[in-house]
């Protein structure tokens, strides 16, 4: 302890006390540093987060279909016969849809004819009936050939024994371009060969005299109607 406070050698005390203050000095620096490394690794300051950038994603472009000459039945409730209504995609955009599809069709250019698979029927045979719609002018037009506007009748003489209007629920409205010279066919529903009212949607219906029996058909859309029927035999 005596030399460590009262250095020996060969030069003055203060350069042996100059001496150790600089090692002690070093020494305190070094742990400083590991210290420093020790606490820093222990408590690291947590790596930013990135903000992935938003990569924008690609519009899909959407194309309307055009109409199709064929047309789908919409089945009405308590009934074995429904109202067609024309399967057709509605123009993509509404603000365009006069200039695409023409004006409104007047019933100088539409005709509407009754169509039938057969002009005489078997006992068990149920009549396939449909309409067909042709646009007999120069240019495209537009109308509504939802289930809603579709009409089909079924009439002997002068009496009326079935119609597609009776018990139809749920009409439905679809607005449709008829091209110039375009004929669009519903597809073939089959009648049951009953009479059809208001009142007998929820029970069973009579059947009509066949034994060689004539019945007409015919159809409508709205506010046009078919100039003549189509005439076809029960047997």
């Amino acid at each position: 302890m005596s030399s460590f406070r009262h250095p020996v050698g060969p030069q003055k005390p203060g350069v042996y006390w100059r001496r150790r203050a600089t090692v002690a000095g070093v020494i305190l620096l070094i742990v400083i540093v590991v210290v420093l490394i020790v606490v820093g690794r222990g408590n690291g300051a947590p790596a930013a987060e990135s903000s992935p950038s938003a990569s924008p994603s690609a519009s899909s472009s959407v194309r309307s279909s055009a109409p199709s000459p064929s047309a789908s039945s919409a089945p009405s409730s308590g009934s074995a016969s429904a109202s067609p209504s024309a399967s057709a995609s509605p123009s993509s955009s509404s603000s365009s849809s006069s200039s695409a599809s023409g004006s409104t069709c007047s019933k100088n250019q539409i005709t509407l004819k009754p169509v039938l698979d057969k002009s005489a029927y078997g006992p068990t045979e149920d009549p396939k009936i449909a309409m067909s719609i042709e646009n007999t002018g120069s240019g495209s037009c537009h109308m509504d050939l939802g289930s809603s506007q579709q009409v089909l009748t079924i009439s002997s003489g002068e009496e009326q024994y079935w119609s597609s209007k009776d018990c139809q629920t749920g009409g439905t409205n679809q607005d449709v371009t008829i091209k110039a010279g375009q004929t669009l066919t519903t597809p073939a529903i089959a009648w049951d060969r009953t009479r059809s009212s208001t009142s007998t949607c929820d029970s069973s219906r009579p059947s009509v005299t066949g034994g060689g029996a004539s019945y007409h058909l015919q159809v409508a859309v709205g506010n046009i109607s078919s100039k003549e029927s189509a005439q076809f035999i029960l047997n």
